[in-house]
């Protein structure tokens, strides 16, 4: 009996290889948790290591910000609410500041590899419904062809039966005519303190193609990632009261508030403010003379960052 015992903790582990199994127990089916009421949107955190790449999924996102973790590295967070892709990873731990950010959607669905004992309350705390493996065990894999932590990937649709909608989509953002004015760019680099990322504009496409640390980003099958807009939002990144297992400081981005952004869409950059005046709100997106900037169709990469 014993030995069983150890057993099964030890392959409870192993599904959060890296960040630790959250000791929680499972819990409710996050399809059985809204009681009839329109399905939530998807978000998902995704590793951004180059062990990691290429990633699963992110081609099928409504929007996908770009967050600063440990180190100056990079970490994402997509958001599925029109589309539901096969597979989405490799999934990752969550941080602090993803409970600020997601609090603008209608309890969405946060899928996570694990998280700090001290964060595990703040996430059962937030509105919102957590899906890793200890709770969801069936909708989890592990790609044999990789090495853990870089490894683990959602199936969506073990999760949720259909994509729930734009409607769940509650970002603030607005498809539209993109507004007059702005600078012809071809090429924008956008950095953060040890990542960076090139959009590369191209008018067969009529989107941006996005490339990671000086490579091309790609999908597993290959195909180039694109982005249809890009919002540069200016925001302040700064200690947290929590440390990764190696010491270091995990950065808290604030996403509430207001600043400077820059937006690329169409081939040009345009010069812009953000406002988020609540965590409930989405962002909203102006012009120097106050009109509203929006976004064209297609996916749309946020880079929160503190500087470039």
């Amino acid at each position: 009996m014993l030995l069983a015992a150890l057993l099964a903790a030890g392959l409870a582990a192993g599904c959060t290889s890296g960040d630790g199994d959250d000791g929680r127990g499972a819990r409710e089916s996050p399809t059985a948790t809204r009681d009839g009421t329109a399905p939530p949107a998807l978000a998902v955190k995704i590793d951004n290591a180059p062990a990691a790449r290429p990633q699963s999924g992110l081609d099928a996102a409504d929007v996908i910000y770009v967050e600063q973790v440990e180190g100056g590295l990079s970490r994402l967070m997509a958001v599925f609410a029109t589309r539901l892709p096969e597979s989405v990873g490799p999934v990752r731990s969550a941080r602090e500041s993803d409970l600020e950010l997601l609090r603008q959607f209608d309890e969405p669905l946060l899928a996570f590899s694990g998280a700090q004992s001290k964060l595990l309350p703040l996430i059962d705390e937030a509105p919102l419904t957590p899906v890793d493996p200890t709770s969801e065990a069936d909708a989890f894999e592990r790609d044999p062809g990789r090495a853990a932590p870089h490894n683990l990937f959602l199936r969506p649709d073990r999760v949720l039966d259909a994509p729930p909608g734009e409607a769940a989509l509650t970002t603030g953002f607005r498809e539209g005519p993109a507004p007059s004015g702005g600078t012809p760019e071809e090429e924008v680099t956008v950095r953060f303190p040890a990542a960076r990322f090139t959009f590369t504009w191209s008018d067969a496409d009529g989107r941006w193609q996005v490339s990671m640390d000086g490579s091309p980003a790609t999908t597993r099958d290959g195909d180039r990632l694109t982005a249809g807009t890009v919002v540069v939002q200016d925001v302040t990144v700064r200690r947290s009261g929590f440390r990764d297992f190696l010491g270091n400081n995990t950065p808290y981005t604030e996403t509430v508030g207001s600043g400077k952004a820059t937006v690329l869409r169409d081939g040009r950059a345009h010069p812009a403010s953000w406002s988020r005046p609540a965590a409930e709100d989405g962002t909203s997106l102006t012009t120097p003379d106050g009109d509203p900037v929006n976004v064209a169709p297609g996916p749309v990469w946020v880079l929160l960052t503190s500087g470039r």
